[in-house]
């Protein structure tokens, strides 16, 4: 099967296509809504305190310690065999939870399922490697988009199969392994890109550069070579010079304010919704423990992700000032979304807390597309891999704190007081930037006393950030990816 290994450089239209339907089968994922139930259950009979407790946290500490080393891997091994190990974490992590029961069982399904995530980055990077800068904004649009399309139509079609035909989670797991092995099968196709960011700057016989510039066969070939004698000495330095190439790296990317705003939003809004995804099942079978009603989960999983599709995509055509408003409206989202969290807290209806996760979750959709969005309108494509990997990380740190804090090694909380943690974080959250952006808008309005408000706002977006702003560059629909949608 020569063509799993060959290199790709002609088109965009043929790595798209497999890198979506990579996606598509991976985020297929039908046991999704029902993973607590899945665990809590007849099949597996654990506790509650043992999912909340023992299992569940294993998914946080694993994809925290492996994000740099897989990060790092991608660019190594130019992106393809960590997609391949993406499809590979979560088959395995399906067939533990299919064939093996036990506490200890299930946190090494954990922990297969935090390789899947971790290895979102290659995912959502590796199509810029392939493709010219000019399919950017499309293939960015595919591949995004088809991942909430997959979840969706899965959280559909296990509720229509839960309803109608009375189907178990064994069946469900076994049909959500069938599309990760189909997902496997897709990523042996996918063609290698000739360059990365760090170890593979460029390659020889990458056409897509060399055509570019317009040189002469001969020439190019030259070229060629001279670069193979380049890369084979580079070889030998790189892996002691990557870790400060990666900081200076870091560093450029956070020399923006208007960067910066949106990345912090992103690091701090993140944790909160995966540890909602991931704790609003036990939150529900707490609520209602008969399970008369936690049959809907899948329905409205589907909802909320529909949801937050629609408001992704209608960022592409809406108007707005996103240098003052957007900021303005991001704090007034959070503190409803801080308030959503104290009302599942407190609430002992199930359907409250059905419309909290489905208004949570699709806000956090909406405003995770705008902050890619205005991050990647000031920021080039190859170091949006690395800011992506970077602001996952520190999320990821701060959910492990609010793990152990909230879990057996800290407080021992029961799921009721977890969320009114949740909701207490994401009010100083939304305290943070209600201060930042009371503090932009007053320091510009200070600067220019005898001007009027409209005229403040303008001189504070001189660029035009709205969002179909001439500087637009690629939008990003969804993370989704590097969300956890436990087992998600």
């Amino acid at each position: 099967m020569a063509v799993c290994g060959k290199e790709y450089t002609n088109g965009w239209k043929y790595p798209t296509v497999l890198l979506c339907l990579f996606g598509f089968c991976a985020n297929m994922k039908a046991l999704d809504p029902f993973t607590a139930q899945y665990f809590t259950g007849s099949y597996h009979n654990l506790t509650v305190e043992q999912v909340k407790n023992s299992v569940l946290p294993v998914w946080t500490y694993s994809y925290m310690a492996l994000l740099i080393p897989v990060f790092l891997l991608t660019d190594y091994l130019r992106y393809k065999p960590v997609i391949f190990l993406q499809g590979l974490g979560l088959s395995i992590s399906l067939l533990l939870m299919l064939i093996t029961h036990g506490v200890q069982a299930m946190q090494l399904a954990e922990f297969t399922y935090a390789i899947f995530s971790s290895c979102d980055v290659a995912y959502y990077s590796y199509i810029y490697s392939m493709v010219d800068i000019v399919y950017y904004q499309r293939v960015t649009s595919y591949c995004r988009s088809i991942t909430l399309v997959a979840a969706m139509l899965g959280a559909m079609l296990e509720q229509t199969l839960m309803t109608f035909a009375g189907v178990s989670y064994i069946s469900l797991n076994i049909l959500t392994l069938t599309l990760a092995l189909l997902s496997l099968v897709c990523s042996l196709f996918l063609p290698v890109p000739s360059r990365s960011m760090f170890f593979h700057k460029k390659m020889p016989g990458d056409t897509m550069l060399s055509k570019e510039t317009g040189l002469p066969e001969t020439q190019r070939q030259t070229e060629d070579t001279t670069m193979l004698m380049e890369t084979e000495k580079a070889s030998r330095t790189n892996v002691f010079n990557v870790f400060w190439l990666l900081c200076k790296e870091v560093k450029e990317c956070y020399t923006s304010n208007h960067i910066l705003y949106w990345s912090l939003w992103w690091a701090l809004a993140t944790p909160i919704y995966n540890l909602l995804v991931n704790y609003s099942q036990l939150l529900w079978v707490y609520v209602e423990p008969s399970g008369r009603i936690n049959a809907y989960n899948s329905g409205v999983d589907a909802v909320s992700t529909f949801l937050g599709a629609i408001l992704s995509l209608s960022v592409g055509y809406v108007k707005v000032n996103c240098e003052l408003f957007g900021e303005a409206v991001l704090t007034c989202l959070s503190i409803v979304d801080a308030g959503v969290l104290f009302f599942m807290s407190f609430s002992r209806s199930v359907w409250i807390s059905y419309a909290g996760y489905i208004i949570f979750k699709s806000s956090y959709m909406l405003f995770i597309t705008i902050a890619t969005f205005n991050i990647a309108v000031n920021l080039s494509m190859e170091r949006y891999a690395l800011l992506f990997g970077f602001n996952t990380l520190v999320a990821l740190v701060l959910q492990t704190i609010l793990t152990l804090f909230a879990n057996h090694s800290g407080l021992g909380l029961d799921i009721t007081s977890q969320f009114l943690v949740y909701g207490s974080y994401f009010a100083v959250t939304a305290l943070i930037f209600m201060l930042w952006t009371t503090y932009l808008i007053a320091s510009h309005y200070c600067k220019n006393p005898d001007n009027d408000l409209h005229s403040t706002i303008k001189a504070m977006s001189p660029q035009g950030y709205g969002l179909n702003s001439p500087t637009a560059g690629s939008v990003d629909p969804d993370n989704v990816s590097h969300k956890h949608s436990f087992t998600q």
